[in-house]
Formats: structure tokens, sequence, C-alpha cells
């Protein structure tokens, strides 16, 4: 039998008012193209319910029992990193046969989701230590002090796009929770290095690194890059720098120059990219050139200069504005932190 349509709450509002009027079930249907049982049925809920909204329906059975559903979901706190193929040839050897859909809807109504693992540094309880007094220490500060900041930092774009990634099935706000998570090193293999900043305001300059950097070539760029950048983004009286803690940014000589420049630098904690929102930056750069698909590396370069130039201000404001949340977010992960 095929599924007929639901009456609107209008309609079966209509109903009940003409029947107050005084209308039978059959001048009600005729006026409203209705049959007459269906009048009758909509009366009835009204004189013993008082309303006419429709009640929750049974739906089906479910397909996996209580037990079984305890037990994929006790798997899956275990070991996050179990698939739904896993989970559906762990239930038919249990005696219940279901599919991954099935696997699916029922996991999420467990709260759990399935997210790419995050990547984040090997943490030492020095380095957590130090990300959650960060934290604490710029809850407060207001946003305008954010978007007064210039975040900067290198990167490595790979010919033939984005890294893989794995999925993971986990709750709300465990992102950072080790089983999460896949464990990266600093240093790694690419085809161009690229250095960049950026502000609320928008992407500031970007360029290539096409040697191997040293605290010489480093300061030569922040030379013809920083302050140009500061210029045409148009930062406020007083603007703060910001970069990580690589050695060659952490170079006595370094820290002299920016000294002898008035730069003020933001104090920063050692392996804490996801701090900065230049991350999230870099991540829709090198999704726009894996679109574009580039061939050789003089390709590469161009089209991560193109696509750089073609972010919009309200994509890097929005990055910059949600700072506060990022910070709630590791103070309120310091359980899964402490673990590392």
């Amino acid at each position: 039998m095929a599924k007929t349509k639901e009456l609107s709450k209008d309609t079966r509002n209509k109903i009940v008012d003409l029947h107050q009027a005084g209308k039978t079930e059959s001048a009600i249907g005729k006026q409203l193209g209705l049959k007459k049982s269906t009048v009758g049925a909509i009366i009835r809920k009204w004189k013993t319910y008082k309303t006419t909204d429709n009640f929750p329906r049974s739906g089906a059975p479910h397909k996996i029992s209580p037990r079984g559903v305890k037990m994929i979901t006790r798997t899956m706190s275990k070991n996050p990193r179990t698939t739904r193929g896993d989970l559906v040839n762990d239930l038919q050897r249990a005696g219940t046969k279901v599919t991954k859909p099935t696997i699916s809807n029922t996991l999420r109504h467990q709260g759990l989701k399935s997210c790419s693992a995050r990547r984040v540094p090997l943490l030492k309880p020095v380095h957590v230590q130090a990300h959650l007094k960060f934290a604490r220490e710029h809850l407060d500060d207001p946003e305008e002090d954010w978007e007064n900041v210039i975040w900067s930092d290198e990167t490595k774009i790979y010919i033939f796009g984005k890294n893989s990634t794995r999925r993971v099935w986990r709750t709300k706000n465990a992102e950072l929770h080790p089983k999460n998570t896949i464990p990266t090193v600093k240093h790694g293999g690419g085809n161009i290095m690229l250095w960049g900043c950026f502000s609320a305001k928008g992407p500031g300059r970007l360029i290539r690194v096409k040697e191997r950097m040293n605290g010489v070539m480093y300061r030569e760029i922040l030379s013809e890059n920083l302050l140009p950048s500061a210029r045409a983004l148009k930062m406020k009286r007083g603007w703060v720098f910001q970069h990580d803690n690589d050695p060659k940014h952490t170079a006595r000589a370094t820290k002299e120059w920016l000294r002898k420049k008035h730069f003020k630098v933001l104090e920063w904690p050692s392996q804490s990219p996801y701090l900065n929102p230049i991350e999230n930056l870099w991540r829709e750069l090198k999704v726009r050139v894996a679109q574009q698909q580039p061939q050789n590396i003089t390709a590469l370069e161009e089209i991560c200069m193109e696509e750089w130039a073609k972010i919009p201000t309200t994509v890097c404001e929005n990055f910059v504005k949600t700072y506060r949340k990022r910070l709630t977010s590791v103070i309120g992960n310091k359980v899964y932190l402490t673990k590392y």
C-alpha cells in the first residue's frame, strides 16, 4: 500500500474548527477534499487527547540488541580506529546480521561520530603544562587583542595534494585524546617550503623558501616581509608578532633583531601548532592547491601564490574570532593532554 501524505497541522486544526462549528464529517471532508474516515480520525483524536499533534511512532524494532549496542560501544571506546566492517563481523559472529549504515546510526545514537584523527606533535609533560598555562593566562583576553596579532609559520606543500587521513569514532570534545590522534614529528619530506603570515584582516605575504632555512635567512625573510605585511594589513599601533619556538626563531641573534626593530613578540609554548590559527589557513591553502592538481614544482608554486591571494578576509577573520574557543578546548582537554 502506498504511503499517504501526512496532513499539515493547519489542516488538522481546520477540521476541528469546522467540527466545533457544527459541520458533519461528510461536509468537512467534501469542503477540504478529504476522506470521511480521515476527518473522523482527527476528530476522535481531538476529543480523546485535546490535541491534533502527531504522537511519536514506535518504528521498526532495533536491529542491534541493547547487549550488542554495549558491545560495539565498548569496542569503539577501547579502540576508536575500529572500522564499521570490523563491528559488522563481530556482530555476525554473535548471531546478529547488520549493515554498515546501521552501525553508523547506532554509534551516533551513543554520542559518537566519525572524525578525521587529529595530527598532533608528541608531547612531554612540560609541554602540556606550558600549553595549559598559556591557555589559562590568555583565556580572558579581549577579541580585539587577537585581531592585532600577525600569525606566522612555515609549511611544506606536497605536489600531489593533501596527506592521507585516518578516521576515528569519538565523542564531542575528545579530539585530543591519544586514542583519537595521529602522533607526528616536526620534520618530514615535502616538495616546496613556504613562509607566510596573516591577521584577522587577511593574508599577509607568502614566499617560497628555496634553500634550507637558517637563522640568517629567517631574519632576511622577516626584514623583507614582516613590516610590509603589517602595513598592507593596516595593523593598529602596538601590533604583536607571533612565531613558534623553532631554533631559528629563538636564536639570540633573532631575538636581538626583533628587539632592535621594536617588534612585540607573543610568548609562545613549544610543540603547540594547534594553538596557532595559521594551521587552519595552511589547510585552507592546501585544499585549494590540491583541487588545482599541479603537475610540477613551478606550477605548484604559482598556484600556491594565486590561491593564497584569493583567500577571503572573512576566512582569516573567522579563524581569529574563534581563538577563545580554541583556548577553551585546550583547557577542556587537559585530562587527555596529561596522558601523553
